[in-house]
């Protein structure tokens, strides 16, 4: 038994030497990209497994037509990335391979579809993996439901929390079994400040900060006491504390929830609620999600690969709304707030009614080109 300990000690202590080297990254991280300063913005597309080469195709043929001008120009770059599928990453054990990675790392904005995870966990999912080796600490999700008064936006922090370590706790076999939660204070510090500044410069006066401060004393205590911290730089937008538990609770009350704006939570609560709250709007289907950090972003559909739609023969039917919804994401993130703006009036006014992919996005190219 005490051989065991011991290697859990000297386990627990690498992590911790290299969780405190992450920490230092963060602390000397290059100035954020200015996407309105580069001549050329390189947008990867990853298609990604089940239904995802189906909506991707179709997402793209969208962009295509609203950058249409933009790509012939040479100012924009629709560059296809190969090999992150589940066949891929199984033959060569790695969540993501290395020789994907580098051509990620070629790209400023990733526009992702959804990709499978191996069961039995014997390798990380390929969005953990993404999001820890571009640093992509935001994970933003907007959620609009106008006839309920809803209109919140979700920023949770991506690249901490539970999943950090997630596949690399420590087991005493036959005793016990223990994972690891990781809060940093720049972590922290930057997803507020994130938070805050969204709200600032879209007119919002309420930042919901969302934990169980009263229970993870040390890792959500400190969260919550560092966004309050960054909201004092922020006069005239109220930070609020709430608990997971009652917040899930309030989302679904219509006498309350319309008063919510911005949320600032952990990972493993904002993966959870977000989902709620996009129930909310008709279903994960419907919301696209945006991870972003400082010199890379990637946009994504935030429902899964549907692989049952694919062995029923009806994948041409998935739907590519979510994914479509990323991709307004992405154009406003590289400052083409128009082009986004079009893409979302179309979505707005182009009911899906249930037809193919590829008939939905011709009735949308035929709305943006009309």
């Amino acid at each position: 038994m005490n051989e065991y300990v011991n290697n859990a000690v000297e386990h627990f202590r690498a992590l911790i030497e290299e969780q405190l080297a992450r920490v230092e990254r963060m602390r000397d991280a290059a100035a954020p990209k200015d996407f309105t300063a580069l001549p050329v913005v390189t947008v990867g597309i990853i298609d990604g497994d089940g239904i995802g080469p189906i909506i991707s195709k179709q997402t793209t043929r969208v962009l295509e037509a609203l950058l249409k001008d933009e790509i012939a120009a040479g100012s924009i770059v629709l560059k296809p990335i190969k090999g992150l599928t589940i066949e891929n990453r199984l033959a060569k054990g790695e969540a993501v391979p290395k020789d994907v990675l580098a051509e990620v790392k070629t790209c400023d904005v990733l526009l992702k579809g959804p990709t499978e995870t191996p069961k039995g966990g014997k390798m990380e999912s390929a969005n953990v993996t993404l999001r820890r080796e571009l640093d992509l600490y935001a994970n933003v999700r907007p959620v609009s439901v106008p006839s309920e008064g809803i209109d919140w936006i979700f920023y949770r922090e991506n690249t901490e929390g539970e999943y950090v370590l997630g596949s690399r706790g420590v087991e005493i076999p036959g005793e016990l079994c223990m994972d690891f939660k990781v809060t940093t204070l720049p972590g922290t510090k930057r997803i507020a400040r994130a938070a805050f500044e969204f709200a600032k410069q879209n007119g919002k006066t309420n930042v919901a900060i969302v934990t169980k401060a009263n229970i993870m004393k040390k890792t959500d205590g400190i969260f919550s006491e560092l966004c309050h911290e960054v909201a004092a730089d922020y006069p005239g937008i109220e930070a609020e504390d709430w608990y997971i538990d009652i917040m899930t609770a309030k989302l679904v009350d219509p006498r309350v929830r319309s008063r919510f704006q911005v949320f600032v939570l952990p990972n493993l609560y904002g993966d959870i609620i977000t989902d709620e709250a996009a129930q909310l709007q008709g279903g994960v289907g419907t919301a696209g999600s945006a991870n972003i950090g400082d010199q890379y972003a990637m946009f994504e559909a935030i429902h899964g690969s549907a692989p049952r739609m694919i062995e029923t023969g009806r994948g041409d039917y998935a739907n590519p709304s979510s994914l479509l919804r990323a991709a307004s994401m992405l154009l406003r993130h590289i400052a083409r707030g128009d082009k986004a703006d079009i893409l979302d009036n179309a979505l707005d006014s182009v009911p899906h009614d249930g037809d193919t992919a590829k008939g939905f996005a011709d009735r949308l190219i035929a709305k943006i080109e009309g």
